[in-house]
């Protein structure tokens, strides 16, 4: 598989204990659909290498002590803190109506209700506060909130987002 086919599902914190288990960042909506997973691919020098979970167990917020089959020490441990952590694309379910996954849209044409198709997505800034939709116009950039408010609709199909931009946002960049 290329690495495209992966998406991002968190990162390997520190050592838990002292059986060779390690405390993870789930960094997903909700952290409980993952607790039956059996492999979980880490990024180890540009590669995707997986691994076989032999115990999960989520913890508080969207942290959870995973131990992998053939790791029992702490030194065994110790070379997957700091790697992120990945699974399939194919293991997402897919969404409906105006949900999506942010690497879904890349490359989807922008129509924008009052200027019609103002370039295409390049990629999404998921910022704490809020997420900006980031659109190539040429050699410009738009940056767009992403708001229920804003969105109008996807066609998946077509690649197209349809999006209403509030008034005077697009005529800064343009």
């Amino acid at each position: 598989m290329d690495k495209d086919d992966y998406y991002y599902l968190g990162k390997v914190l520190k050592t838990y204990g002292n059986k060779g288990h390690l405390l993870v960042f789930l960094d997903v909506d909700t952290p409980g659909n993952y607790s039956q997973l059996n492999t979980i691919f880490i990024g180890i020098e540009n590669d995707r290498i997986p691994y076989f979970i032999r115990e999960f167990e989520l913890k508080q917020n969207k942290l959870a002590m995973i131990g992998f089959e053939d790791i029992n020490s702490i030194e065994d441990a110790k070379i997957f803190v700091g790697h992120e952590m990945y699974l399939p694309a194919s293991m997402l379910p897919p969404l409906k109506g105006k949900k999506f996954y942010y690497h879904e849209i890349t490359g989807f044409m922008v129509i924008d209700k009052k200027y019609g198709n103002i370039g295409t997505v390049e990629s999404v800034f998921d910022f704490p506060i809020q997420s900006l939709l980031q659109i190539r116009h040429g050699e410009k950039e738009i940056l767009v909130p992403m708001v229920d408010e804003v969105l109008l609709k996807i066609d998946r199909k077509l690649k197209e987002l349809h999006i209403c931009a509030p008034e005077g946002l697009i005529d800064i960049y343009l």
